[in-house]
């Protein structure tokens, strides 16, 4: 049985952290530097039968935006619609439902957000990024 849940207890934090070190957006995460994105931002965890297979967290105010970031379903479970379920439960939490303005970045899950109504930035000239490297 699949059950997605907010409670942060809980979550596999090695788990997410094994899968973020790995990705093009968190390469080289720590599991120190997971463990506080976790604590501070409010995660869902996706299980098949009390097992973690997902993590997702976002990155609001409750009020006016959120940013989505660290989504994953791990790969032996891909393909089953797991990562709809995942994002139709946050799109779907209560307390995100007065929010506005949704964010995020991906390379390759377009397909995938725009079933939620997400879309290419309009006016992608409005937007500015700091990124500080770590060399």
């Amino acid at each position: 049985m699949i059950t997605v849940s907010t409670d942060k207890s809980k979550l596999n934090v090695p788990f997410i952290h094994d899968f973020l070190k790995d990705t093009y957006w968190a390469k080289n995460r720590t599991i120190e530097t997971v463990q506080i994105s976790i604590e501070n931002a409010m995660c869902f965890g996706i299980y098949l039968d009390d097992v973690q297979i997902g993590f997702a967290r976002v990155i609001t105010d409750l009020v006016s935006i959120a940013y989505l970031m660290d989504v994953f379903i791990v790969e032996t479970h891909r393909g089953k619609g797991y990562s709809s379920v995942l994002i139709k439960t946050m799109m779907s939490e209560p307390k995100l439902q007065e929010i506005k303005i949704w964010g995020l970045a991906t390379l390759d899950a377009h397909f995938l957000y725009k079933k939620f109504g997400f879309t290419a930035v309009e006016n992608p000239e409005k937007l500015m990024e700091r990124i500080i490297k770590n060399e």
